[in-house]
């Protein structure tokens, strides 16, 4: 089977009512997003931040995966299908997708503010001043923050590389190094790209358009990537 890789970014979760810091508008609560989203914001106010990322897991437990997430793992019936995605929510997993590489971590989860190593699944949506891992560290949300190094980023460059095909679903490719990963598929494989906004894109890339959401254009492609490539 041909191996099929996927990108996908804040687009396909906002159809299932995840805000993203676009519809945000940069702000929460008249904050700035990098006052609740960087290491600076957790030195200076732990509460706010733990605060922030309570009401993004308060949504995502009541949030279910769309067309799109479903769309996607009935790819994995016809191809070695490889999911690398910028979101921090579990939507892809919850909708059934096997192979996930989350670059950004996981917002179900917590880790040690000593040793990154120790990470934990948060069984509900609160996440507290005084949860501690067992060295007795605080415990901080399992997210890379803005200005944080993204550790999983090489992972995904060697996944990128053995793609036979290779599909960006509803991200902007303004976001780095994510949006850099485009430019290790191997050359003249074939590219698609779901988003309903104009996406600007190295030219030298052989790139097909889908301008549709991505719970339409997802199930669409589909349909195209069984029919001519399986």
């Amino acid at each position: 089977m041909k191996n099929l890789v996927v990108l996908t970014g804040a687009g396909i979760s906002q159809e299932s009512g995840l805000k993203t810091f676009r519809d945000m508008g940069g702000l929460w609560e008249e904050y700035d997003i990098t006052e609740v989203a960087s290491y600076a914001a957790w030195e200076k106010n732990p509460s706010l931040v733990l605060k922030f990322y309570n009401e993004r897991r308060k949504q995502l437990i009541n949030a279910k995966p769309n067309a799109a997430h479903f769309a996607l793992t009935e790819l994995e019936k016809y191809f070695n299908t490889y999911i690398i995605t910028q979101n921090v929510d579990d939507l892809h997993e919850r909708a059934g997708s096997k192979n996930v590489l989350h670059l950004h971590g996981k917002l179900m989860k917590a880790r040690s503010t000593v040793d990154p190593n120790f990470i934990y699944e948060l069984k509900h949506w609160e996440l507290k001043l005084g949860d501690k891992c067992k060295k007795g560290s605080q415990l901080r949300p399992h997210v890379v923050w803005f200005g944080e190094a993204v550790p999983s980023i090489e992972q995904a460059v060697e996944i990128t590389k053995t793609a036979d095909i290779f599909v960006v679903i509803g991200t902007s490719l303004n976001v780095y190094p994510a949006a850099g990963l485009i430019n290790y598929t191997n050359f003249n494989i074939p590219i698609f790209l779901i988003d309903p906004n104009e996406v600007n894109i190295n030219d030298d890339k052989k790139i097909e358009f889908i301008n549709k959401k991505a719970s339409i254009g997802t199930p669409l492609l589909v349909r195209k990537l069984v029919e001519e490539y399986s």
